[in-house]
């Protein structure tokens, strides 16, 4: 066993068997930056929502998930400090892509839109006001850098670089109807329980008989926009179920970006870990 990743807020461990465990620590980053101060019990609350979907999407795509419960775990993991926070999956073949599905028009999409530019190949011909809902999702990847940031490309980049790269599979068009699937899905649960998910990205992998199999994190507040249904109004920034409540501390105290921050203070992480249960309970609770 060899721990192959650590992450902003995963540590990963490759059992050399085909199989890896992965571990959602508390850790919090903001600004590209990892803060000194972990937000209680945010792991869990990660690993518990993912693992609510992918239980929830697996009539729509394989999974990676084996199991959750520790007794299946190497004994190093049979630990009080894994319990609800460590998970046993697959090793698969990860595509390098992060496949972004947008419903509502916002952040770097309405800026484009109102600049009358395309954004990545779509193109809108209705008029919007910023967070209104799209009248179809869009599916927008993003190329996975292993050094720096990511790079936006258009749904038919991805399509044509993966048939280069998997010839007569279609797998971007897989991957892009899979992926709107799952938002649907997800989405209209999430709506029914008072959120509302107006982005989220996904990633997907190929397991050794080459089926596409789901990945990574699913549907959480750290890879998902998440707005709160009552709160939510067309031409405003709706406040979210994630971190911004953190940045906004860093902002206000010109700590934005700052590597040398000592700590968080007790009452940001207190509200902070809040946000991050209440997300948990709306969605996990039926």
């Amino acid at each position: 066993m060899k721990k192959i990743i650590s992450g902003k807020v995963r540590e990963v461990y490759d059992l050399e068997d085909g199989r890896m465990v992965i571990v959602t620590t508390d850790r919090i980053s903001a600004f590209d930056v990892i803060l000194p101060t972990m937000i209680t019990d945010k792991g869990k609350v990660l690993n518990a929502l993912s693992n609510f979907w992918f239980e929830y999407t697996k009539d729509i795509v394989k999974n990676h998930m084996i199991s959750s419960d520790l007794k299946d775990m190497p004994s190093d993991f049979q630990k009080p400090e894994y319990e609800g926070r460590t998970i046993l999956v697959k090793k698969l073949k990860m595509i390098p892509y992060e496949v972004i599905v947008r419903g509502y028009m916002f952040g770097s999409m309405y800026e484009a839109y109102k600049k009358g530019e395309e954004f990545l190949g779509h193109k809108f011909d209705k008029e919007y006001k910023q967070a209104e809902k799209l009248d179809c999702p869009i599916v927008t990847p993003s190329t996975k850098a292993a050094e720096g940031h990511d790079i936006n490309v258009t749904i038919d980049y991805m399509k044509e670089d993966l048939d280069k790269k998997y010839p007569g599979k279609d797998l971007g068009s897989k991957i892009e109807k899979t992926a709107l699937a799952i938002y649907k899905k997800c989405y209209e649960h999430a709506l029914k329980n008072g959120i509302i998910i107006a982005d989220t990205k996904f990633e997907f992998g190929l397991d050794e008989e080459g089926n596409l199999v789901l990945g990574d994190e699913v549907l959480t507040p750290d890879s998902s926009r998440f707005w709160n249904a009552k709160e939510y109004k067309v031409g405003t920034s709706p406040a979210s179920y994630d971190k911004q409540f953190v940045r906004d501390w860093l902002k206000a105290n010109n700590l934005a970006g700052d590597a040398s921050i000592k700590s968080v203070p007790e009452d940001v992480v207190a509200k902070t870990s809040e946000i991050y249960r209440e997300c948990q309970r709306l969605i996990c609770h039926n």
